[in-house]
């Protein structure tokens, strides 16, 4: 028998290999706007983060989000994905 590949995702806060089932993926949608992507089945570029609020605040100190989508991403942006990360929370 033949042992199913689980799919793994690095945290673009802590740097951790994780189950991609466990994270949640932060989204670039086609019309520029980020979104949390709780399904992970969307369409559009994806970024993972641990669920936690620790791990968000090093991606933005690190500018995780900012090298995973290749562009400057505004305060406004950041501030909103805080706020959805806080109901994930």
């Amino acid at each position: 028998m033949s042992t199913k590949k689980v799919p793994l995702r690095q945290c673009i806060g802590c740097g951790e290999m994780k189950n991609k089932k466990e994270m949640i993926r932060v989204l670039k949608t086609s019309e520029d706007s980020f979104v949390l992507d709780g399904t992970g089945r969307k369409n559009g570029r994806g970024a993972y983060l641990c669920p936690s609020m620790e791990c968000f605040k090093k991606a933005v100190k690190s500018k995780g989000l900012e090298r995973s989508f290749k562009m400057s991403i505004p305060k406004e942006v950041y501030e909103a994905l805080e706020r959805e990360m806080e109901q994930f929370g």
